[in-house]
């Protein structure tokens, strides 16, 4: 909310901010591109945790992440337009709407991680393609919001 604030009063905290976000983004996708594929390690198994205690070090861990809040204040503002309403509110919907369908998407990849992670300790170039994918997005994000008007 006050971040909808700074943006509503001050068109060069906006720019500022727009620019900030975008070059994290970039930063994101460049180390994104150089690690591709680090992440699986085939054979690697790690020691089972209940279902409680990984949603509360999940939690935590975005609780206390800097990048989290990064990430939303790199990312939402290139949706909002002070000329149609109110930011913070337009911010507040938007984080909404990206925590539900986060919500349903990582509940759904939470069901299937299982499969998913043996299909991709079988096949580690997928893995390397999608974090190359990954670093594509981040990239043409972080331009698209240093460029947007």
């Amino acid at each position: 909310l006050g971040v909808g604030a700074l943006i509503a009063a001050s068109p060069a905290a906006f720019t500022a901010l727009r620019w900030a976000g975008g070059a994290y983004l970039l930063w994101l996708g460049v180390q994104a591109w150089r690690h591709a594929g680090s992440g699986v390690t085939p054979g690697a198994a790690a020691a089972p945790d209940s279902l409680g205690r990984l949603f509360a070090k999940g939690l935590l861990a975005n609780a206390v992440n800097p990048k989290v809040v990064l990430f939303f204040l790199s990312l939402l503002p290139q949706f909002v337009h002070p000329e149609q309403g109110s930011v913070a509110a337009q911010m507040a919907v938007l984080g909404t709407v990206f925590s539900l369908q986060a919500a349903v998407l990582f509940g759904l990849l939470g069901a299937a991680s299982g499969q998913i992670g043996q299909w991709l300790q079988r096949r580690p170039r997928a893995g390397f393609w999608l974090d190359r994918l990954a670093a594509t997005v981040f990239v043409g994000l972080g331009l698209r919001l240093m460029v947007a008007r």
